[in-house]
């Protein structure tokens, strides 16, 4: 799993739950208490072991963590250049969606190890959609967060669920795609 990836889980659980839970996963999937490097490549176990320690002491599952990450990516104070890079997807929540799927070579120009599992949307009626998520296990569930808080910040009412029938594919109902104001997004950015 790539360090940048691995970073997000420790930045949720420390702005989250603090510092001494941190130190806690860490000691307890036996990874130095500085945590992971950004740019290095861990063992996949070792992800696994640091949600499965994390999911425990929380007593949280492991899913609703992952969902969890998500949202901080994209609503966190650390999260914003994540905010800026998906806003630049389209004006409107639908555009976004529409978007989704060059996300993963928008990732690779930024970083070409990171490797983001492949995204293909398909609409099955007008305003239902359906995002299936072909590769690492567990990305389905940070999408899921991901696109609840960009539905929020777009002002858009969105319902999403994971489908029974394939858990790599999120359904996506578009309720109300002018719900409320959304958050302020300018291309220029802060000046």
């Amino acid at each position: 799993m790539h360090g940048l990836m691995n970073r997000a889980i420790q930045g949720f659980l420390r702005d989250t739950y603090g510092e001494d839970l941190w130190a806690r996963v860490a000691r307890t999937a036996q990874l130095h208490p500085d945590g992971f490097e950004a740019m290095l490549h861990y063992d996949d176990a070792l992800t696994e072991s640091v949600l499965r320690t994390a999911a425990d002491l929380l007593d949280r599952s492991r899913e609703t963590i992952l969902e969890d990450i998500g949202t901080w990516l994209v609503s966190s104070a650390t999260g914003q250049p994540l905010r800026r890079l998906l806003r630049f997807g389209g004006v409107t929540f639908t555009d976004f969606l529409h978007s989704l799927e060059e996300l993963p070579d928008r990732g690779r120009l930024a970083l070409p190890d990171l490797g983001l599992p492949a995204l293909t949307l398909a609409e099955s009626q007008p305003g239902i959609y359906e995002l299936t998520c072909q590769g690492q296990p567990g990305f389905c569930h940070v999408l899921m967060g991901v696109l609840r808080a960009m539905a929020d910040d777009y002002g858009a009412l969105v319902l999403l669920d994971q489908s029974p029938a394939r858990p790599e594919t999120l359904m996506i109902h578009l309720l109300a795609a002018d719900f409320s104001e959304g958050r302020r997004f300018d291309l220029a950015g802060e000046v």
